[in-house]
C-alpha cells in the first residue's frame, strides 16, 4: 500500500501493524445483547447475576435498549404486546417463568423458539402451599378465623376431606396428586390427554371433566391457560361439584369465570375458594373477591421461582442458542405450554 512507503524502516512495518489492528477493531464483531422485557419490576439483580454469568455479553433493561438490532435472546415476563417486532435479529425468547400464557397472547409474536423455566424447587413450593391449605380447611381454620372476628366461641372437628382431584396433570400437577396420595387421600386427576399415574384416577377428556371433580371434596386446579380453558370453570363446572366442597386455584385467573364463581359460592356448592391467581394482578382494590367472606386471597404465592436457577437456565439456553442447539424446556406452541 503506498501510505506505508512514506515510513521508512521499522517505522512503516509499526505503522502498518497499529493500522492493520485498528480495522481488525473495527470489523470485529460485537457481542449479541440480551434483553430484560419483564415491565413493573425491579430487574438490577437479575441483569447483575446475568452479568456474572455472561460477563462478555452485554445485559440491557428494556425500553433502554442502545441497538435493539444486536439483541439476539430476549427474557421476558408480560411483555407488552408488539415490543418484540423491533428485535430484527432476534433468535430465541426465553420465559422469565413457568407459564407463557402471556408471551403467547401476543399476536405479533415472532417466529422463534420459546423455552420457559423449570424449576425442581418450584414443584416442592406448590407442594408445600396447597398441603397447608388443604390443612387450613380441613381444620376448620377458615371457620375459626371468621368465628374470632365475632368473638365466638364454637368448637367443632375436622372437616372430614377424603377424595381429591388435580384438574391438569403436567410437571405440578402430577406432583401434587401423588403427594396428597402419599398422605392416604383417594385422588383423582384430569387432563385434555389421557394420562396414567400410580395410585390416582386419571381421567382425560371434555367428557370425563365432571365425572372427575363430581366426589371431590377438594378441587386444585393446576390447567395451563390456553385458549381451550380460558373461563372453561364455569357455571356449567362448579354446578358439577358436590355440595360443601373446597375449590383451589394455582393456575391462572383466567381459567376460572370470577361471576359463575361468586354464584357458586353464594348459592352452593361451593363452601370456599383459595385464589392465588388473578385475571387481573395485582387484584383491583375494588373486586369483588376481596371481600367475600368465604374466599382466601393470596398474592401469587403459591410457587415462586428461585432466582439462582432462572439464571442457570437463562444462561445456558443463550449459549445454546448461539450454538444453534435445541433450547432446553421448549414450548410447545400448538398446545400452548
Amino acid at each position: 500500500m503506498a501510505i506505508y512507503r512514506s515510513f521508512p524502516g521499522t517505522a512503516s512495518a509499526l505503522y502498518e501493524l497499529v493500522l492493520a489492528g485498528v480495522i481488525g477493531w473495527l470489523y470485529t464483531e460485537l457481542p449479541m445483547s440480551i434483553a430484560l422485557i419483564i415491565p413493573d419490576r425491579k430487574l438490577d439483580d437479575l441483569q447483575q447475576r446475568l452479568q456474572q454469568a455472561l460477563p462478555d455479553i452485554p445485559i440491557e433493561i428494556w425500553p433502554e435498549l442502545n441497538e435493539p438490532a444486536e439483541v439476539e435472546f430476549a427474557v421476558v415476563w408480560k411483555q407488552p404486546h408488539g415490543c418484540l417486532n423491533g428485535l430484527v435479529n432476534l433468535k430465541a425468547i426465553q420465559c422469565f417463568g413457568a407459564g407463557v400464557d402471556s408471551i403467547l397472547s401476543d399476536p405479533t409474536l415472532p417466529d422463534v423458539p420459546i423455552s420457559r423455566i423449570v424449576d425442581p424447587a418450584l414443584t416442592d413450593a406448590m407442594v408445600s402451599y396447597l398441603d397447608g391449605v388443604v390443612s387450613y380447611y380441613r381444620l376448620r381454620l377458615d371457620l375459626f378465623s371468621a368465628q374470632q372476628q365475632q368473638l365466638l366461641w364454637r368448637p367443632k372437628g375436622p372437616r372430614k376431606f377424603s377424595h381429591i382431584t388435580v384438574l391438569g396433570l403436567g410437571e405440578l400437577g402430577s406432583a401434587a396428586a401423588q403427594h396428597f396420595t402419599r398422605l392416604g387421600f383417594h385422588v383423582a386427576g384430569w387432563s385434555r390427554s389421557s394420562k396414567s399415574l400410580p395410585g390416582i384416577q386419571c381421567y382425560a377428556g371434555e367428557e370425563q371433566l365432571h365425572q372427575a371433580v363430581a366426589s371431590a371434596d377438594v378441587i386444585i386446579c393446576l390447567l395451563p391457560l390456553t385458549a381451550a380453558t380460558e373461563s372453561r370453570l364455569n357455571t356449567n363446572f362448579f354446578q358439577a361439584l358436590q355440595p360443601q366442597s373446597i375449590f383451589i386455584n394455582v393456575a391462572r385467573g383466567a381459567i376460572v369465570d370470577d361471576a359463575a364463581l361468586l354464584a357458586a359460592l353464594n348459592n352452593g356448592p361451593l363452601a370456599a375458594a383459595c385464589l392465588d391467581v388473578f385475571r387481573q394482578e395485582p387484584l383491583p382494590q375494588d373486586s369483588p373477591l376481596w371481600q367475600h367472606p368465604a374466599i382466601l386471597v393470596t398474592p401469587h404465592v403459591s410457587a415462586v421461582t428461585n432466582v439462582s436457577t432462572v439464571v442457570s437456565q437463562i444462561a445456558d439456553n443463550y449459549q445454546r442458542s448461539q450454538q444453534g442447539l435445541t433450547l432446553h424446556h421448549p414450548v410447545n406452541l400448538l398446545k400452548g405450554y
